[in-house]
């Protein structure tokens, strides 16, 4: 956790110069990928790979891109597994309002933890709409900046937010923020 004199020199970086920092350095990304402890993230493939969901001992899921025409799996896909489905409805258009899922997908993502369970967050490719859900659980329930956690994130997936929702991170990143200071300073009165 950042100090107080960490968080006061902490600017939230612009959509540009977080463009910026996830074009450099690209790398392939397989179909899945632990990016946290206890947290993966996927593409569509992965999400249709029962046995190797099962495999690496997934409880949760989280689609991003759930119903049609989307990736149209659900309860009824998962239905052989023990597994609890959380689905969002999201389009990966930089128009769309993904925000509104930040809080419920971070509580659900921070409750199966809690239970030792363990998390896929995918969408159709795995790099958008859920990279932005987990970026989001990380700032809300881990207290990393959006830079800190696009770089946690980065060491394991390559991930590209599209400009919309980098945006939408970056006002989450900015209230966050503001949170915490307050709780600093009134912590050291």
């Amino acid at each position: 956790m950042m100090s107080l004199k960490q968080l006061c020199e902490y600017e939230t970086p612009s959509v540009t110069e977080l463009q910026n920092f996830l074009s450099d350095d690209r790398r392939p990304t397989g179909h899945v990928n632990q990016v946290w402890p206890n947290v993966y993230i996927g593409n569509e493939v992965a999400a249709r790979d029962k046995p190797m969901l099962y495999n690496l001992g997934i409880t949760h899921i989280v689609n991003a891109a759930s119903g049609p025409p989307h990736v149209n799996t659900g309860p009824r896909f998962y239905r052989d597994m023990s597994i609890d489905y959380y689905g969002v409805e999201a389009d990966d258009s930089s128009e769309f309002v993904v925000s509104v899922f930040f809080y419920s997908t971070a509580r659900f993502i921070q409750a199966a933890l809690s239970k030792n369970g363990k998390v896929f967050v995918h969408c159709l490719m795995g790099v958008s709409r859920s990279a932005t859900l987990v970026l989001a659980f990380l700032m809300i329930c881990e207290d990393l900046t959006l830079m800190e956690a696009i770089k946690a994130l980065r060491q394991h997936r390559d991930i590209c937010p599209n400009p919309g929702f980098l945006n939408q991170l970056r006002h989450l990143d900015t209230s966050l923020v503001r949170e915490r200071k307050r709780k600093l300073e009134a912590y050291k009165l």
